[in-house]
């Protein structure tokens, strides 16, 4: 079998088979095909698509490249959350105690961040003392008796993934439905989920600008859930203006405290219960999500949500008493204060610039291996549709480095618009694509 000749097929619109497919990427993986070779192959792609089999072929090709998981000896349905993105989105350091302690096993495998969007792994490891790299063995310990483990994402999980998006990343092919979806999908698979949760962000600080284009890529990824046996629902969020307040590392960890505490922005709690209660109803624990949503309100008011975040920090080697003294996260030396020059409405918060700002005071990394400042960040002190008046807090900069807070004070000026009147507010629940399609919130 000849890559070029699979190259050739798909340059002119072509379906492949599933063992071109598979060749491919097994040949990729290993080597033996080069860059050059793959990155025509990709342009085919982005130019001629994928067929919903040919998109399930791939995403199973790269899922079965390296480890597959296996969480059987876990008892109960594993589901599995999976975010495109965003800026002050929280949401999984919120909703893994919390769907756990409601008796649905969450074993997570997550990243470090990159440029503005936070990672997972980064955030926890805020938390003194927490280790973030679990042996396979004692993951599926943790997950086994705490009901929740959440470990580094491993370089044997799906690895032609991690090359096919260095090489779409610098060959304009990244913007492709079909190689988004199977990316996201093969390393869900890999991990090991019995049934998978998407949140696709959607707005000015998403990857997906547009509604029809993250219905497009939700569409794809449960079709794709389908094909290879995985029940799969995406729910549709915005991303019009930071999720939550808070932006860096330290930062975000306090505001998953305060959601769990029954405080916290109304958004981000919002997007965790509508996301937890169809974890809930995936796992089998509630029949509909109306009563999913009550027995995970019930679980932050009683605290058990917020017990269940100390007993994972204590079970990967941190100190859970940050649960209650926030005092004790990485603080920063220096901070300061950006106030409104207007009085009006905040009318835009453009939550990319947001984001850039934080990195600029150290909280993101500009390059994959840079160390960052677990203490900078980002506190949002406004939100859209808020009136202000002049000199009146917009946000609070948090950073070790006092030569950054006057260039990122700058974005977040700009970042920030206020008008005479108010304008339209998104909701933050947009809608949910299932097996049978979209349907509005």
């Amino acid at each position: 079998m000849r890559v070029t000749d699979i190259i050739t097929k798909k340059r002119d619109g072509l379906e492949l088979a599933d063992s071109e497919i598979g060749h491919l990427i097994k040949a990729y993986t290993a080597d033996t095909v080069p860059d050059y070779q793959m990155a025509a192959w990709l342009m085919a792609v982005y130019f001629q698509g994928l067929t919903d089999r040919e998109t399930a072929t791939l995403t199973m090709a790269m899922a079965t490249s390296g480890e597959m998981v296996d969480l059987s000896q876990v008892t109960g349905i594993k589901v599995d959350k999976h975010s495109t993105g965003g800026v002050a989105d929280t949401t999984t350091l919120i909703l893994a105690p919390l769907v756990a302690a409601a008796g649905v096993p969450v074993a997570k495998m997550s990243g470090r961040g990159l440029g503005f969007t936070g990672g997972t792994i980064d955030k926890l490891e805020a938390i003194p003392g927490f280790r973030a790299t679990l042996e396979r063995a004692e993951f599926i310990a943790n997950l086994q008796k705490h009901n929740i483990a959440i470990t580094g994402q491993s370089a044997t999980i799906a690895p032609a993934d991690g090359k096919l998006y260095a090489l779409r990343d610098v060959t304009a092919t990244v913007e492709s439905i079909p190689l988004i979806a199977s990316s996201i999908m093969s390393k869900k698979i890999a991990a090991g989920a019995d049934k998978i949760i998407l949140d696709v962000k959607v707005g000015s600080g998403a990857f997906m600008k547009t509604k029809t284009a993250a219905i497009t890529l939700a569409e794809t990824m449960v079709r794709i859930g389908q094909l290879v046996g995985r029940e799969t629902i995406a729910l549709l969020t915005s991303m019009e203006q930071p999720l939550g307040t808070a932006i860096g590392n330290s930062l975000e960890v306090r505001e998953a405290i305060e959601v769990l505490s029954g405080r916290g922005e109304p958004a981000l709690r919002e997007v965790c219960l509508t996301l937890g209660s169809h974890m809930l109803v995936l796992g089998g624990k509630a029949l509909t999500p109306a009563a999913a949503r009550q027995q995970l309100a019930a679980l932050i008011d009683s605290q058990q949500a917020l017990a269940k975040l100390g007993e994972l920090i204590a079970a990967q080697g941190g100190d859970a008493s940050i649960v209650y003294d926030c005092r004790k996260l990485p603080q920063a030396r220096y901070h300061l204060a950006v106030t409104s020059d207007h009085q009006g409405f905040v009318d835009k918060i453009d939550a990319a610039q947001i984001g850039y700002a934080a990195m600029l005071l150290g909280a993101g990394r500009e390059h994959k291996g840079q160390s960052i400042d677990l203490a900078a960040g980002v506190a949002l002190t406004c939100r859209l549709g808020q009136p202000v008046g002049p000199n009146q807090p917009l946000a609070t900069l948090y950073s070790n480095t006092e030569l950054q807070l006057q260039p990122a004070a700058g974005i977040i000026k700009n970042a920030v618009r206020v008008a005479t009147q108010p304008g339209e507010i998104s909701p933050v629940i947009i809608g949910l694509v299932t097996s049978q399609g979209f349907q509005l919130a």
